[in-house]
């Protein structure tokens, strides 16, 4: 197949977080300014084109840089770019500190205004509150697959990632459709509205610990978001989710939960 250039961090582990998890990926760090880079390039463009099964990629983005043995240095990159941190009890609930960590970030799901939330086409006995607390319950769908999630922060933040663990991996969701800072969406919008990102999950992501990066340039000034389940991962009639997280960080104080959300019937 051929080589794929990687512009960004996001990218990088959006395609590992994806790929099945019997898939070699092999990848070439490289610069413009190395000579070994440029002229190992070409053999590894031959690679890719012999071996079609393995995924190849490229990344020509510096992100830290360290020279000399100094180890004061070398401690402080690698804690700056440590990436998720494994959480020991998973699925020990939602609030600081219960879902996987990204350096710089935190689990903020306790930052939603929950009276505020909202969910298209859900079981009144199975609501989308059970998705934001621990515990054995969980938000299914009701006449359809699709649900509409709106989650409305209490102030504005930085949305790095979701997290998304399911009650049955058949039920669970395939296809989601992010919008950021819409008040309000019906089924008949998102069909032609265009989101703010498409994710396509697999059974392997869902094998792992569910974290779905997100391309964080667009999720810089967040107070709501909107989630689009469109399908699951085997046309089941009903979407099952046992718990929704989301990781990121406040940018501002403003308390944003007196403010009203527009209602919007199904």
């Amino acid at each position: 197949m051929p080589v794929k250039a990687i512009s960004s961090t996001e990218e990088y582990q959006t395609f590992l977080a994806s790929a099945p998890a019997t898939k070699l990926v092999v990848v070439d760090f490289t610069a413009t300014w190395c000579p070994p880079c440029q002229l190992i390039k070409p053999f590894f463009k031959k690679l890719s084109d012999e071996f079609h099964h393995v995924a190849f990629l490229e990344a020509n983005t510096q992100i830290g840089k360290l020279q000399g043995a100094n180890s004061k240095d070398l401690h402080n990159l690698i804690k700056q770019h440590q990436g998720p941190v494994e959480d020991a009890g998973e699925g020990s609930g939602s609030g600081s500190g219960s879902a996987p960590l990204v350096a710089g970030h935190s689990d903020i799901t306790d930052q939603i205004t929950l009276n505020q939330v909202d969910c298209l086409n859900q079981q009144t006995a199975n609501p989308v509150q059970n998705a934001l607390k621990a515990g054995d319950a969980y938000l299914e769908s009701d006449v359809d697959e699709q649900l509409i999630i709106y989650a409305p922060f209490n102030q504005a933040v930085k949305l790095h990632s979701i997290r998304i663990i399911p009650n049955d991996i058949a039920k669970a969701p395939k296809t989601v459709k992010l919008y950021v800072n819409r008040l309000s969406l019906g089924f008949d919008e998102a069909e032609s509205v265009e989101p703010t990102q498409i994710i396509e999950l697999t059974d392997e992501h869902y094998k792992g610990n569910g974290l779905i990066p997100l391309r964080f340039v667009k999720f810089q000034n967040v107070t709501s978001v909107i989630l689009f389940v469109e399908d699951n991962m085997e046309d089941e009639e009903t979407t099952q989710i046992k718990q929704i997280s989301f990781i990121g960080s406040s940018i501002e104080s403003t308390d944003m939960s007196a403010l009203k959300k527009i209602e919007h019937d199904h």
